[in-house]
């Protein structure tokens, strides 16, 4: 098994920015490093479509530090646009493409991009927010010649460029793309991400999977997540192939798998889950996987997914903020733990006032990198609150773990307000925001509770305004209008009152105790599905 200082030494520090790694890995010129959307590129392939992006970048306008919007599933356009910002030295800024109203305007605001580059499936979001203040100059729309006009403005269709434009001297420590967390007491926040933090997240994960230059793997999560991009960043640096599948389907992985050729697949608890609850069939062994990542997969089914699949699963923890803190070993690896300490962090498990806690006592995970630009740089305009994460020069993760004796961390819960729903984080005070401002609505508060599915469910405690009537179902199809179809709630309270603190501080711990009732009611179970 190759170390990550091993595979770090193979770098200079001038060959650890993303042009940098191109050019390194367009001297395989026969070896596959990309296959999306039924076009393989080789390293010297992606080394162009870089390069012209980024001359189709210049063109629109675009100057090195400038911020580029980009809502695109996952398709070779979505390297076009992202591979060419990098080259260029500007910002690219993935947003998930469900995101919409309130959520998608808050994200143009804060990142103030020069341009959009949207996938013409996804335009009706831009008629959801006001493209003016944020100041948006330009709209290239990608999947269509057939453009001139969206939510207003002028329009042109997304062109690779014939010619290539010179590459930007960067650095590790230059911004690469801001992508944006879902909120936990706030707004959504933008990570901004240097050039280095991906090249150590190519490392870290490559490592902890043991990813080999034979290595084909195997994705289909979206490409506006960490989880997906570092999966590019592994191909890239361990001189393996990445495979990007449009999108997760439980009835169709398995034949995916088998075609790609894949040996390394990337997994979420939910999705392991969902696999499971299906017949057991010969397609779940008819492959060549030998390791799953499988972060969040529930203790309990590591040995059915392994009995019935064949495939070990691996788990750690990692962030947009940070990197790949804690690996566990595929052999040998104690269901229900995260793993150990990755070699290159430092971490400490911590109470309210930064104090170590011993082992056994939960506490917040609180963890620096010892490579420079290993992780994130802070929030986009959000300087209040980046000195908060990073206070006392510790980044505050806002989940509370357990170190073991043996130096093995354990998840408990999570400190923040935010709610993981099948791979995707949900800000309850987003979900909050869209819910009152529905005419009945007087307070509302969103809680997890737990998932059939592994993860969370999205809840909320209803009180409506004094002599209003509003039937849960008509609450539910409102959001759904401003919200990404994975944040709307799917289990609605309408109560008198919420518990409270003396000083008036709504007690969600207490909501969460509670739960979901026989009074509560259930939109799935009423027939109300909503699909992305």
């Amino acid at each position: 098994m190759t170390t990550a200082s091993a595979v770090a030494a193979l770098f200079t520090p001038g060959e650890r920015s993303l042009p940098a790694l191109l050019e390194k890995r367009a001297q395989l010129k026969h070896k596959p490093l990309l296959v999306c959307q039924e076009t393989t590129w080789t390293g010297a392939d992606a080394f162009d479509q870089a390069a012209r992006g980024a001359h189709a970048l210049a063109a629109a306008g675009v100057a090195r530090g400038d911020r580029v919007a980009l809502i695109c599933g996952n398709r070779i356009e979505f390297f076009q646009v992202f591979l060419g910002c990098a080259w260029l030295g500007a910002v690219s800024v993935p947003i998930n493409t469900a995101s919409r109203g309130f959520q998608l305007q808050h994200i143009l605001d804060t990142a103030s991009p020069r341009l959009i580059v949207a996938e013409q499936c996804h335009l009706a979001a831009l008629e959801t927010v006001d493209l003016d203040s944020a100041r948006i100059e330009r709209l290239l729309v990608i999947g269509t010649d057939d453009v001139s006009n969206v939510a207003g403005r002028a329009a042109e269709p997304w062109k690779l460029a014939s010619s290539r434009t010179e590459v930007a001297r960067l650095d590790i420590g230059d911004p690469l793309t801001i992508l944006f967390t879902s909120g936990t007491t706030g707004p959504s926040k933008g990570v901004v991400c240097p050039h280095g933090q991906f090249f150590w997240y190519g490392v870290y994960c490559g490592a902890a999977l043991d990813v080999r230059a034979s290595d084909v793997l195997h994705t289909t999560l979206p490409l506006f997540h960490i989880n997906a991009l570092c999966g590019f960043m592994q191909a890239l640096v361990h001189d393996a192939t990445l495979v990007v599948e449009p999108r997760f389907s439980v009835s169709r992985y398995w034949q995916g798998v088998k075609d790609s050729g894949a040996t390394v697949v990337s997994l979420l608890g939910a999705m392991a889950a969902m696999l499971l609850t299906r017949p057991e069939s010969l397609a779940e062994r008819d492959h060549r996987v030998r390791l799953a990542s499988g972060p969040g997969v529930p203790a309990t089914l590591h040995a059915e997914f392994l009995r019935r699949t064949g495939i070990l699963l691996s788990e750690g923890y990692a962030s947009t903020e940070s990197n790949v803190v804690i690996s566990s070993p595929a052999v040998g690896h104690e269901p229900g733990t995260m793993g150990f300490l990755v070699d290159g962090f430092d971490a400490i498990v911590a109470d309210a006032n930064d104090r170590p806690v011993p082992d056994g006592e939960a506490g917040e995970l609180l963890i620096r990198a010892r490579e420079p630009f290993a992780m994130a740089l802070g929030y986009f305009g959000m300087p209040d609150k980046t000195v908060e994460a990073w206070r006392n020069l510790w980044f505050h993760t806002g989940d509370r773990v357990v170190r073991d004796a043996d130096g093995r961390f354990r998840f408990v819960d999570r400190l923040k307000d935010v709610i993981r729903r099948r791979g995707e984080n949900v800000s309850s005070f987003e979900v909050e925001e869209i819910l009152l401002r529905h005419p009945a609505v007087a307070l509302a508060a969103v809680f997890p509770v737990p998932s059939d599915l592994a993860e969370e469910e999205v809840m909320a405690a209803i009180v409506l305004r004094e002599g209003e009537v509003a039937d849960p179902e008509a609450i539910v199809r409102f959001c759904a209008k401003h919200l990404p179809y994975f944040c709307v709630p799917r289990f609605l309270d309408i109560v008198a009152k919420v518990p409270r603190t003396e000083n008036g501080k709504i007690q969600k711990f207490r909501l969460r105790e509670q739960g979901v009732t026989a009074m509560t009611w259930d939109r799935e179970r009423a027939g109300l599905i909503l699909r992305g």
